[in-house]
């Protein structure tokens, strides 16, 4: 049987050790593109400079960003944010996307239940609510790397609600509560040059399903594409069913490059 690809791996581990916001930043602060993934979190490991507090959470933290990233190739655009000092409001929501390109769990979670939650009107969610969503995780497509126990579902979905607070999509402590969310502008334009790498069709990057992560519609994406026209940060132009989007930057790199300039 062939084995389930990285991105579809719905693994407990990872997530239940969190957004990790704060310990990604700071060690991809320090990245050194000149040495290879391994020789970069061994070093994390030898000096511990996100100052750790213990040897087990440093090794974790160093085990987690092993799964979840490609510094030196598709994430690396990720990385040059925070070697440049990008701030941490407009990069979490960036490292949000690139967590779930391997993170199944989390995108499945942002994209099948927070989000139709959110449309359904409802204000509060519960640890509880996330039970049957997660019991059906392989009819979506995901592969657990175990059976999972009651007490690994409980962690599963606490560690999903504690994230989407750690992003702000949520606030709360025990019952959370939907905030009020607002992807800054330089992450939706990062976003839009993302998405376009991956889906060349403006139409299909306006109607990406990724949207919703952010709680937005492709109506809400309309709104920002024409706001930032108005102020020639984009050319975004709909006609019927043509829909032209041009992009002052070639890709996502040379964008964030240009964030940080």
């Amino acid at each position: 049987m062939k084995p389930a690809a990285r991105s579809h791996i719905a693994s407990s581990f990872t997530l239940i050790k969190g957004a990790m916001i704060d310990e990604t930043y700071a060690v991809f602060a320090a990245w050194d593109f000149a040495s290879s993934k391994k020789e970069n979190l061994d070093r994390l490991r030898q000096q511990n400079f996100i100052g750790a507090s213990t040897t087990t959470w440093l090794r974790d933290v160093a085990k987690v960003l092993n799964r979840r990233f490609d510094p030196n190739a598709r994430d690396r655009a990720l990385v040059l944010l925070a070697k440049h000092g990008c701030p941490i409001e407009e990069w979490k929501p960036i490292l949000l996307w690139h967590m779930t390109r391997d993170e199944f769990l989390l995108r499945d979670f942002l994209i099948n239940w927070l989000f139709p939650t959110f449309m359904s009107g409802t204000y509060r969610v519960r640890t509880e609510d996330l039970r049957d969503h997660l019991l059906n995780v392989r009819r979506r497509g995901g592969t657990t790397e175990h059976a999972w126990s009651e007490t690994t579902l409980n962690r599963v979905a606490t560690a999903l609600l504690k994230m989407a607070v750690d992003f702000g999509l949520l606030r709360g402590s025990v019952t959370k509560e939907f905030a009020s969310y607002h992807l800054p502008e330089r992450s939706f334009l990062y976003l839009l040059y993302a998405f376009r790498e991956e889906m060349h069709s403006p139409r299909k990057v306006l109607e990406s399903v990724d949207w919703r992560m952010f709680l937005m519609l492709p109506t809400d994406v309309e709104r920002e594409l024409l706001r930032l026209h108005q102020y020639q940060k984009v050319d975004y132009q709909i006609a019927g069913s043509i829909v032209q989007l041009t992009l002052p930057c070639a890709n996502a790199c040379e964008y964030a490059e240009r964030m940080v300039a």
